[in-house]
Order: structure tokens, then sequence, then C-alpha cells
């Protein structure tokens, strides 16, 4: 997986998969307050804003479920006719103090700087749940919703109460009092599995200890950043910065096995008993709620519509790849084998070895070779400039603003298109190098949601890119870079979505099937000279990046487009799998080796146990499959524009109001076929896999 973002069927998963965030940002910057008649909110509204200790933090979470429980209560109180005003207002507002403390919670669980804060959040987590789960099951407040009359000229409040409608009907709030008891029962039971399934994999970094001879072939800035042992071995870790360039570059096989043995075995054995038991609990959920498997229950509010179709979809994105994927693997085991005659087939261990050796040789491209041209620095600029060109925004550095880490890196963000030119629409936090205790992979998350007039959308990045120590530039690999631009997409979407009225109506609201699209559509920006050039600098001398050496580039990156859509359909066809039968007849193992053989290439590995750290499966659930429809749409985003003028030509701007602007104002499916005009389907993702049996052969070397 290129990045780990994370989702699923609940709103507290939906923010461990991107967690968004706004604010009125209590003095820290200037912005609107809460607007004229609105209540008064708990102060500060940042988290680390009240301290840096688990006593602050817990406090600070107690003063937003208190504020929840007091709008609960103005609900239920709601003297005469109900109204959006006296009903879904301040449904809203204990949905926004909800969500400001369970952003941030999270927040504090992945990026606080002590062992105690984290577990404080962690323990705090499942307080939000077991509050969030209590609201959904109110019948109080759901009678309430259910006596508003749906409002006639605004399109966006009545869908926004039809959803909450229905969602409370898939909570089971309908049931008899004895079920309703026995879904509190199992949905606490399930926050308390997934928080597990999660902290085990953060906390289980484990090492590989190498010769000097066995780090042959990784990059020299990589091998200076070891320093070695007193015997003169190496210690590796399995964080993101380590293993990714052990397991692309390394010569040494011995060594890729061993990284890839380690990197795929954290949190195992436990987290074998945690899943088995989280599967059993989502179950018993699904049939307390008339469901006849946990994939029925997570996909009935999704656009896929129900587990069916999500088979559907893979077999018919597999019926497209697999003929593109076993010619790329042809041609690679055929090139391996001039290496290493006698290969019978190539093992997954090696999945991101050889192809790297393979593009060398084909396109004439070695990825260490453009990493000079990927300084942090200038990526992260490069990509602030993209994205504020693409989405009509300017970003404004704020370097006095308080932090949960000093790391981190604020910036608001203004609107610069049209009468709105000027507006303060949100702010961003970039928390990007690796460091003790913090979340070990990439994802984007909410901090505070947006409320037009009221609350300014907050997010943030939590990345492991090389860099962040002095002295060190941080040279990316061209994926690092894809990564990022993956990530800003979500980013760009809370903050351009998150500026309507209701705070249960931001981006990430949105069907969360949908949510991977706008993010996946950004990383196609990469692949487009005139974007790239304009940041990739040699750190050293300056230059831009040779534009015969970016062509070679984006040729090598076409290649194995089969073979990642197949890896995509493999992770999504296991999470469906395991979700989709009684427990009792999951074999976790058995299931693997059964995918691996059907919809990918590589050998299976012994020991292979990517169940155990494959932290989707706590988040998305069942719904992985959401990568796999969001390519497919996201591809389809992408061709509606002209490659000539990618940044400002007027599709640009069509895609911020018609896509991300709306945020979860009305169904993604709508959103999808009004910017394409049609349905979506696979079309695109064809053209895109067969590009590399379209171009025309990399130039010779010295070229």
């Amino acid at each position: 997986m290129a990045s780990a973002r994370v989702f699923s069927g609940n709103r507290r998963a939906r923010r461990s998969l991107l967690w968004i965030g706004c604010a009125a940002l209590a003095g820290l910057v200037s912005a609107p307050a809460f607007g004229q008649g609105a209540k008064t909110a708990p102060d500060p509204l940042h988290s680390w804003a009240a301290g840096s200790d688990a006593a602050s933090l817990q406090s600070w979470v107690n003063a937003r479920l208190a504020a929840a429980k007091a709008d609960v209560g103005t609900v239920i109180g709601a003297t005469g006719a109900h109204t959006v005003g006296n009903t879904l207002q301040p449904y809203d507002d204990a949905v926004d103090e909800l969500g400001l403390a369970d952003d941030q919670a999270g927040l504090m669980t992945m990026a606080a700087d002590t062992a105690a804060v984290r577990n404080e959040a962690r323990a705090l987590e499942a307080t939000i749940s077991s509050a969030e789960t209590d609201l959904s099951l109110n019948r109080k407040v759901y009678q309430a919703l259910t006596a508003v009359p749906l409002p006639a000229r605004d399109a966006a409040t009545k869908y926004y109460l039809q959803r909450t409608l229905l969602e409370y009907r898939l909570a089971g709030v309908d049931k008899d009092d004895a079920t309703r008891k026995k879904i509190r029962q199992l949905q606490d039971r399930i926050t308390q599995l997934r928080l597990a399934f999660q902290k085990n994999i953060a906390d289980d970094v484990r090492k590989v200890t190498a010769t000097k001879a066995e780090l042959a072939g990784l990059p020299p800035d990589y091998i200076a950043r070891h320093k070695p042992n007193a015997d003169g071995t190496y210690t590796l870790t399995t964080d993101a910065p380590d293993s990714t360039p052990v397991l692309t570059f390394a010569a040494n096989a011995g060594l890729r096995k061993r990284m890839y043995l380690a990197y795929n075995g954290r949190a195992y054995p436990q987290n074998m008993t945690v899943l088995k038991n989280l599967l059993i609990a989502r179950q018993q959920l699904a049939t307390t709620l008339g469901y006849k498997t946990y994939a029925d229950l997570a996909t009935a509010d999704q656009m896929i519509g129900s587990a069916a179709n999500v088979k559907t979809l893979l077999h018919r994105v597999n019926d497209a790849a697999q003929p593109v994927a076993r010619r790329e693997y042809a041609e690679l085991l055929a090139f391996a084998r001039q290496r290493q005659p006698g290969l019978t087939g190539l093992s997954d261990v090696d999945r991101e070895y050889w192809p790297e050796q393979y593009e060398r040789t084909k396109y004439n491209f070695n990825a260490q070779s453009v990493r000079p041209y990927f300084p942090y620095a200038e990526v992260q600029a490069g990509i602030l400039e993209t994205a504020g060109r693409l989405f009509r925004v300017r970003f404004q550095q704020v370097t006095d603003a308080k932090t949960w880490d000093p790391a981190v890196a604020v910036f608001d963000v203004f609107d610069n298109a049209g009468p709105n030119r000027g507006k303060h629409l949100g702010r961003i936090y970039l928390d990007m190098h690796p460091r003790e205790g913090k979340y070990k992979w990439f994802a984007t998350a909410e901090l505070v949601p947006g409320i037009g007039g009221r609350q300014i959308p907050e997010g943030m990045l939590i990345c492991n890119f090389p860099g962040g120590t002095p002295g060190d530039p941080g040279l990316m690999q061209y994926s690092d870079v894809v990564t990022f631009f993956h990530e800003f997409g979500h980013l760009m979407h809370m903050v351009l979505g998150g500026q309507g009225r209701w705070s249960g109506q931001g981006a990430f609201h949105v069907e969360n099937d949908f949510v991977e699209a706008p993010s996946q559509m950004l990383e196609e920006m990469f692949h487009n000279w005139s974007v790239v050039s304009s940041f990739a600098k040699n750190y050293k001398t300056g230059e831009t990046i040779p534009a015969k050496l970016f062509a070679r580039m984006v040729a090598a990156d076409a290649y194995g487009r089969g073979i990642w859509v197949e890896r995509q359909v493999l992770y999504s066809s296991f999470s469906l799998q395991i979700h989709n039968r009684p427990p009792s007849q999951v074999n976790f193992d058995a299931l693997l080796k059964q995918d691996m053989a059907k919809f990918s290439p590589f050998t299976y590995a012994n020991g292979y146990d990517m169940y155990t750290t494959f932290g989707q499966l706590a988040d998305y659930s069942s719904n992985y499959y959401t990568y796999v429809l969001d390519k497919v749409i996201a591809l389809d985003f992408f061709d509606q524009f002209d490659r000539a003028d990618l940044l400002n030509g007027p599709t640009a701007l069509r895609y911020r109001r018609t896509v991300l602007e709306p945020g979860a104002s009305e169904p993604a499916t709508e959103l999808v076929r009004k910017f394409l005009g049609h349905p979506r389907n696979i079309e695109a993702l064809k053209k895109w896999m067969d590009v590399e049996f379209q171009t025309p052969a990399a130039p010779a070397k010295g070229e």
C-alpha cells in the first residue's frame, strides 16, 4: 500500500481515516468568532492549547462532552413544533462537539510526544465513542428529528436531515430497549478492539540487523544516517523511512527478506486474536441489526450499495487489470531470469526490488537518480504552489501558532478566486517527519469541523517522510512525492468542503467510498512536466530536473499499473471475505493465500502475516474496496482536465465548485455525475493501465 489512509462506516472511524477540522481558533489566528446567537463553546478550541499533559487533555475532552450533552438536552427539550432551528441546529451542535473531541483525542493518540498522553487519548477515544453510540441510539432525539418538516427550499439541509435519519435507523434506534442495550455494548466492544488493534501496530517497531556489505544498493545518504554499532553492524527499524528503501533498493536478498517479514509481522501474533474478536463483535452487531453479514451492514449507506455490488466491482476491475498485470509480470520474470538463471517465479518479498531493477534497464531510470531533485522543503513548497494554482487558494505560513509539537508547520488558507477573494477558508497543520511514539505511516486528519460563519475548518497531515533533522535535506523518492500529493488532496477537500452551514455535512461526511477520489485525482498531477519542473530542483545546485530524466521517470512509473490494481483488488477481496461470512469460517492464512493466488502473480512468502499489521481492517472494515472504486472515479475526473493547462484551465475551478465545495450536501453519486456528465465507468482506468504499452521506448543511455 502506498499510504495508510483509513476510513470506515461510522463517524469516528471516518476521523481515523482522514481527520479534518475547523475552529474559531481561540485567538490563535484572526478568524470569525461564533455567529450571532450561537452557543458559547468551551475554550480553548484546541486540545493542545489546554495543556500538554494527560489531565489537561481529559479536562478538555470532558468539556466538549458536557457541551454535547447540553445540546442533546436542547433537542429533547424543544417546546412547540420541532423545526430546523430548535431541533436540527442543536443536534448539529452536539455532532460538532463530539467531532472536536473525537478528532483531537485521535490526534493525541497518533502524535502526542509522551506515552502518558497517548494512552490517555486512547482511553478518551473509547469514552467519546460511547457518547456517540448513545446519541445514535437516543430514541427521543430521533423522534424529535423525524418531527422536523423537510425544508422545501433548502436542498442541503433537506439532504442532511434525510441522511441523519437513515444513519439513525442503520444504528438500530428503532429497536426495542433490550436490543439497543446490546447494540451499545457491541459498539463499545468494537471500539475497544479497534483501538487495541491499532495500538499494537503502533507500539511494535521491530529491528533488523544488517552488515555493512548487506547495505549495498541503498542510497549513500540512507547509509550515512545509520551509524554502525560497536560490532560494525547496523540496526534498521520497520518505520517507513528505514523499511521502504531496503525493500526497494537493497541488493542483498537476505536483508530484503528479513525486513519484509519483520515489517509484515508487526503485531503478530497478538493482533490475530484481536482481529478474530473484532470480526465476532462486528458479525453480532450486523445480525442484531438484521443483516446477514457485517459487509452487508457496512455497505448499506455507501455509494456501492451492497456487498454483492462490491464483488461485481472487484471482478470487473480485475478482469480489466489481469491481462495487463500478467504481461507486466512476464516481462519482469524474463528480466529477472537474465540476472538469476533458473528462477521459476518471483516471491512477494521482492515485489518492490525487481521492478526497480527492471525500470533501470528498460526505461534507463534509477529511482535514486531523482531523489536529489526532491528535497523535502522544495517538495512542500511545490505542492503548496500547485494546490494554490489548481484550487485558486493562497497559503500563508503562521509562525507563531501553538502546536502539539515544535516540528509542526502551520498555514492559513485564503480564497483566491471570485467575489470571495481574500476570505479566510481554513488552517492546515503539517506534521511530516518521524519521531518516537508517533503514528508510523501517512494520514490526513480532521481537527475541527467547518461551519460557515462560525468555525473555520482545520486539518492536518501526519506523515513520515525523510528529513526533519538538522543537515538532512530529506531526499524523497518519487513515490513519496506522489503520497504527499495524495494526502494534500484530502486536505483541500476538507478545507473547501467545510464552508457549509452544518458541521455534520463537511467534506469527510460524504459516503466513505467516495472520500479517496479527490486525493487520488491529485496524484495524477505528479505526472505533468509543467507541474513537477516548477519545484523539482537539485538540492545542491538548484538545477531543475532534466526533461529527459523526468520523461524516463514518468515512463517507468507507468510500468506495473496492472499489478498495482490487482494488488488493490487483493486487499479489497481479503477485507471483504473476512467480513462476509461467519467468523468461525474465517481462516486468515488460507484466505490470504487464496487471494494471493487469484490476484497476484507473485508467489506467497511463508510468514507473510500482513493481516495483523493491516490497519485498514480496523477502520475500513470490509470496505477497503474504496481505493479501487475511487481510483476509477479519480482517473475519470482527471480525464476531464486539459493536459496542456492542468492548473489554469476552467476545469480546475469547475472541479472545485462541483466536487469539493459541496462537501456532503448531496449524494456523492450526484457529485460524480454533475462533474463528469455521465455515470462512472472503468474506461479511464483501462486507458491508464495500458499507457506503458502505448508509450515509445525510453531514450538510450546518454541521451
